[in-house]
């Protein structure tokens, strides 16, 4: 018969032990993580406050008007409020990689699809639906280089925004998820362009 090593009480609690402390210096090293690592940049001068104030009113003003000519002004189905995002980064943040027309167009484009996909194939389940077409369209913007983070509103939009979204269907995609971010592309290339300090865009594809 073959010896078989029992273990002792006094090496049960240093095997305890060596396993408490690893586990507190992974949490503390995951701790660490969320103190960050500089301090936040410095505020931006009054010209850019002003030209971003500018494009932002004329790019959902313009949406707006459209909006009631076509549709009725209090069935406001153009102004979506993902649109209130990409205007914080197509006017205020002109220079980031997730403000550029690649991003903009395409990751509204595709996360419309998948928000209406979600909604037809789960609509029964609005959570499910909601996690799945937030998630998935976040994925889908990883994978195509178009990350822009008010796609995830828009995704979402397409799952929970009523009736007069849902009845849109896919039409939602165009109308008013592309034909919008188009708009506020044209006032970004107009208006972004106009000081000299300011340079739009960055890249297109």
């Amino acid at each position: 018969m073959r010896y078989r090593h029992q273990v002792r009480p006094h090496e049960s609690a240093g095997i305890f032990n060596q396993l408490m402390n690893e586990a507190f210096s992974m949490l503390k090293a995951y701790a660490q993580k969320m103190k960050g690592t500089t301090k936040s940049p410095p505020a931006v001068n009054a010209s850019e406050i002003i030209w971003s104030w500018a494009g932002a009113f004329m790019g959902i003003a313009i949406i707006g008007c459209i909006n009631d000519f076509i549709f009725s002004k209090a069935d406001q189905v153009m102004l979506i409020g993902s649109f209130g995002a990409s205007a914080v980064l197509l006017y205020g943040a002109v220079k980031s990689p997730l403000a550029q027309p690649r991003n903009l167009l395409g990751g509204h484009v595709l996360s419309a699809i998948i928000g209406v996909t979600a909604y037809q194939l789960c609509a029964s389940h609005l959570w499910f639906a909601s996690a799945a077409a937030v998630a998935t369209a976040i994925a889908l913007m990883h994978m195509t280089k178009t990350l822009h983070p008010p796609g995830g509103a828009t995704a979402l939009i397409a799952v929970i925004g009523g009736d007069k979204i849902h009845n849109l269907g896919y039409l939602y995609v165009l109308i008013p998820v592309g034909c919008g971010a188009v708009i506020m592309l044209i006032i970004a290339l107009l208006v972004n362009n106009i000081p000299r300090s300011r340079r739009y865009p960055e890249f297109w594809f």
